[in-house]
């Protein structure tokens, strides 16, 4: 089994790799919407937009793009962003789309919104 990992981060309050390869399949953990600087970003569009950014950038960790995802999972502190997450999928992923769960939960780290965690799959490249 061949195994690849983004260096886990030096901050002991983030121990865990932001993506782990085992053969042909990355899980990359929640990415939360934030700017590089970790600001979160707030507003409704807005937060689903930078999570998915966030999320991007650690999949490019692993050589992985948005195309290779084969399952989403939003964690929501409002119910109603179902909307919006339904629109970023019809805008980012090609047919067939990967997919989805979507969770309502009562808070999220640093007050976010929204969290994207994915499992993508390095041959599943679409459209």
């Amino acid at each position: 089994m061949k195994q690849q990992s983004t260096p886990a981060s030096v901050d002991p309050a983030h121990p865990y790799s932001p993506a782990f390869m085992v053969d042909d399949l990355a899980f990359v953990s929640g990415a939360l919407p934030t700017t590089r600087d970790g600001t979160v970003v707030g507003g409704r569009e807005a937060a689903m937009e930078a999570a998915l950014e966030t999320l991007a950038f650690r999949l490019a960790a692993v050589n992985l793009t948005l195309s290779d995802v084969v399952k989403l999972t939003y964690f929501v502190t409002d119910i109603t962003l179902r909307d919006e997450a339904n629109q970023q999928l019809i805008k980012h992923f090609a047919h067939p789309r990967p997919a989805r769960t979507f969770v309502e939960v009562s808070c999220l780290p640093y007050g976010a919104t929204v969290e994207i965690d994915a499992v993508a799959h390095r041959k599943a490249r679409r459209g």
